[in-house]
């Protein structure tokens, strides 16, 4: 595994730690600060800025806290180059699995998440 795949894995990796255990200072290490958040799930579209992200996560109960199973995939990783990646991933939080379309840039020789795309997918009563 080469170098700078680890280390997006390892922000995918701690951006999921950051969302199970609702972990507002973790996320804001691996998102950049003017990272956008959005989803076209929410009428109007839904847009945060990372303040107003960390708001939401410092105020949600952690899927941790309820004892919820971990359902973290990261389905790929593509590089554009040195400093520019993308990744998909999905995850679970409650009722709730999502699809997140990730764009990581690679600033001052860190990985960071600047852009946040995601689609929810309600799961249906078992």
């Amino acid at each position: 595994m080469s170098a700078p795949f680890q280390a997006v894995t390892a922000v995918l990796e701690a951006y999921f730690d950051g969302l199970y255990y609702c972990d507002a200072a973790k996320l804001e290490q691996v998102f950049h600060p003017k990272a956008i958040y959005a989803t076209a799930d929410e009428t109007p579209l839904l847009y945060r800025t990372m303040p107003e992200y960390m708001q939401v996560i410092a105020a949600r109960k952690s899927p941790a806290s309820r004892g919820d199973e971990r359902h973290d995939v990261i389905d790929a990783i593509d590089f554009a180059g040195d400093n520019t990646a993308f990744a998909r991933v999905r995850c679970t939080i409650g009722a709730r699995d999502f699809v997140d379309f990730l764009t990581l840039v690679k600033v001052d020789g860190q990985w960071r998440i600047m852009a946040k795309i995601f689609q929810i997918i309600e799961r249906k009563p078992e």
